[in-house]
């Protein structure tokens, strides 16, 4: 479902528990970002780092991305280039086993994309399931990826799911 706001023309909230086909007038962060979030899913899924393939992420990241991951967290600090999304990667997907979008609300105003993300995520070393959000502001600049700062809602109940 799509709904324009009649306050900001050019703001458009777009709510989605999968990704959808259909791709609104904002279509391009859209579109990158639910493409990102499927080869996020399918790369933690596989095993991370030497057992899937990062291309379906680098191809919707831009050269000078940057990531800012809270610092408390186990992947936390500042992650830089495609390279060092795919070292990020590879901690997410080393302390988590799978990462399941329950729900996924997108709101575009121009290059920044906001998204409110409620997801299930299993921890690999504990089996825990943890049912979280997390809020993502990311900036998407030629159909590439160029900034994300995600702001998890609750970091420690993420650290008590993956303590042994």
């Amino acid at each position: 479902m799509t709904v324009e706001n009649t306050m900001n023309p050019n703001l458009i909230t777009e709510r989605a528990a999968v990704p959808c086909t259909d791709v609104p007038a904002h279509g391009d962060a859209l579109a990158v970002l639910q493409k990102f979030y499927a080869a996020e899913a399918a790369y933690i899924a596989a095993g991370g780092l030497g057992k899937a393939s990062f291309d379906g992420l680098a191809a919707c990241l831009a050269p000078e991305v940057v990531m800012y991951q809270a610092p408390g967290l186990p992947y936390g600090g500042t992650w830089r280039g495609p390279r060092g999304i795919e070292e990020f990667m590879a901690a997410m997907s080393e302390a988590w086993q799978s990462l399941d979008f329950l729900e996924q609300r997108f709101v575009l105003d121009g290059d920044v994309v906001v998204v409110m993300n409620r997801g299930r995520l299993r921890a690999r070393a504990t089996g825990r399931v943890l049912d979280t959000s997390v809020m993502q502001l990311i900036t998407v600049k030629d159909g590439l990826i160029t900034e994300i700062h995600p702001f998890y809602w609750d970091t420690i109940a993420v650290a008590e799911a993956l303590r042994p």
